[in-house]
């Protein structure tokens, strides 16, 4: 019974303490962190930073509060995370610890840090909206390389064409291309031939077994010049 009556008039304490401060003015937060100079002050205005930057995250868990509400959650988080990094400096500047080193940082509810873009982060809900789903799908990994000795197990005499006669169906159509350009050069030796006979050009074939007069003297020369040495 005693603790039950102690719990009453804590509670019955808190409510009267509600009370009183709702009757006060409420005080607000200086728009900007540099106007504070006062470090318990500027502590405050964190943590109070901090509890609306929570309740947001948590509405916007829920996606049926449309795009358009999740997009004006998502800019509120974000100007407040902007807000909270000015009282975190001033912080710092005023002889505070340097929450911006030491501090916790935003998780989502995977336990990631929120990955965003240029600064701009994206929570709960706003991770699926259009265009911005896109930004969180990882690209496939690339196929692994082949070593050079998995290469070379496949290298074999069919690789580099030694085998390529063996089905009986390259030599024939060599073949039958070979005919084909010698017949279209024979063709166009003839053609020339009766080019330069109608043009009246006297033509003259190359006996090859021919020699020369001039050739023939100089064969002659050396022989009688062996003659002589012997």
């Amino acid at each position: 019974m005693a603790r039950n009556a102690e719990k009453a008039v804590t509670a019955l304490a808190r409510f009267r303490r509600a009370q009183l401060e709702e009757g006060k003015a409420k005080e607000r937060r200086p728009s900007l962190a540099s106007e504070c100079n006062e470090l318990p002050e500027a502590e405050k205005w964190r943590r109070q930073i901090i509890a609306e930057v929570s309740k947001r995250v948590a509405q916007i868990q829920n996606a049926g509060l449309g795009k358009f509400r999740i997009r004006d959650l998502n800019d509120e988080i974000n100007k407040l995370l902007r807000e909270k990094g000015h009282w975190e400096y001033r912080i710092k500047e005023l002889g505070g610890p340097d929450y911006a080193r030491i501090g916790p940082k935003m998780l989502d509810h995977e336990g990631k840090e929120v990955p965003g873009n240029r600064g701009y982060k994206y929570f709960g809900a706003a991770k699926d909206l259009p265009g911005v789903r896109e930004l969180f799908e990882k690209e496939p990994l690339p196929p692994p390389r082949k070593t050079r000795a998995e290469l070379m197990k496949d290298i074999d005499a069919e690789y580099y064409g030694y085998r390529d006669e063996d089905d009986g169906i390259l030599e024939p159509l060599e073949q039958e291309h070979e005919n084909k350009v010698i017949a279209e050069a024979v063709e166009k030796w003839k053609m020339e031939r009766e080019a330069r006979l109608a043009r009246g050009e006297e033509e003259e074939e190359e006996n090859i077994s021919a020699v020369s007069e001039e050739e023939s003297d100089e064969e002659g020369g050396k022989e009688r010049e062996g003659e002589e040495g012997q």
